[in-house]
């Protein structure tokens, strides 16, 4: 592996500094020091159990801390809210799905997760109080608020979003490891997420590549802000019981993302379409001799990598 690289950490970051000094660079950013509210106060288990209700969420339940959302090791359940912070908030279990220890994640999603978009302000108003949002983006970029919460140990898969984001950590401290978009080729990727579940002792037999990857660590302590730019990707511990809210906001034009999307993590429209587009060649190629099948393939990688590149090179 590359050496690892510290996450920047800045202090008293206004909007204009953010838009003139952050953003541009497209680089993560620990920004601490600014007033979350008193949130970081108030979120304790028996204040988040009593104020955040009993609607049922839906979370993940997994025996092991390493979260996998490729082969899926962990299981589906309902539970009430503030059920699922006491039993969170515990390393062992009177009450359980699967056995005494098991970890539990939430991210909060609406009412109909197959419609609805999550909005801390709508399906948790009294605790959406609580917490001020720094106003980096104009309310109408805002796409979505989501609640993290999750059990002390638990690794959540590393994974790429495509909007910009502020993870804003409000209690517990938390290990983040980054890596940037173009790292991609060392990630063994599977969809928007990394094959490589285990960040910290990877598998170089079946994943040789990932020595290539560079890593950039750093740990959030509670009040802290984490500018995460799209498609960086981002790989969280809870190294204590932990709740934080995900804030999503739309950089680009609203036309570019999909709109039938209330989770925010499709590929961009124009993105969509250059796979359909790689789908039909290499359909197309398949008429061809094997041996002619590698050739044009070839080409047509380096075409692709060839713009890229110029792509990147203009961009500097």
């Amino acid at each position: 592996m590359k050496k690892h690289v510290a996450l920047t950490i800045r202090s008293g970051i206004t909007k204009e500094d953010f838009f003139s000094e952050i953003c541009p660079k497209r680089e993560p950013v620990i920004l601490r020091g600014l007033d979350i509210g008193p949130c970081t106060n108030t979120w304790t288990v028996p204040y988040l159990s009593q104020t955040g209700g009993s609607d049922e969420v839906k979370v993940h339940v997994s025996t092991v801390c390493e979260m996998d959302f490729i082969n899926k090791n962990f299981i589906y359940r309902s539970l009430p809210f503030n059920e699922f912070v006491q039993r969170a908030s515990q390393e062992e279990h009177t009450h359980f799905f699967i056995d005494a220890t098991e970890k539990y994640y939430l991210r909060a999603l609406g009412e109909d997760p197959r419609k609805d978009v999550a909005n801390i302000s709508v399906h948790f108003p009294k605790l959406a109080q609580e917490i001020s949002i720094p106003d980096f983006f104009e309310p109408s970029q805002f796409f979505s608020s989501v609640f993290r919460i999750a059990s002390k140990g638990t690794q959540i898969w590393t994974h790429y979003d495509v909007m910009d984001n502020l993870l804003i950590q409000v209690t517990g401290r938390k290990k983040v490891v980054l890596f940037p978009p173009t790292d991609v080729d060392f990630l063994y990727m599977s969809g928007d997420k990394s094959r490589i579940l285990n960040v910290d002792k990877p598998d170089l037999e079946k994943f040789p590549k990932f020595v290539h990857a560079k890593r950039v660590e750093g740990y959030l302590e509670p009040g802290d802000i984490l500018f995460i730019p799209a498609l960086w990707f981002h790989n969280m511990t809870y190294l204590d019981f932990g709740v934080a809210v995900n804030v999503f906001w739309r950089h680009m034009e609203a036309k570019l993302y999909d709109s039938k999307d209330p989770y925010g993590n499709k590929d961009p429209l124009p993105a969509q379409r250059a796979n359909q587009i790689v789908d039909r060649a290499l359909k197309a190629l398949e008429e061809l001799p094997k041996e002619y099948q590698d050739f044009y393939a070839r080409r047509l990688c380096d075409r692709i990598r060839s713009k890229a590149c110029k792509a990147d090179e203009e961009n500097r």
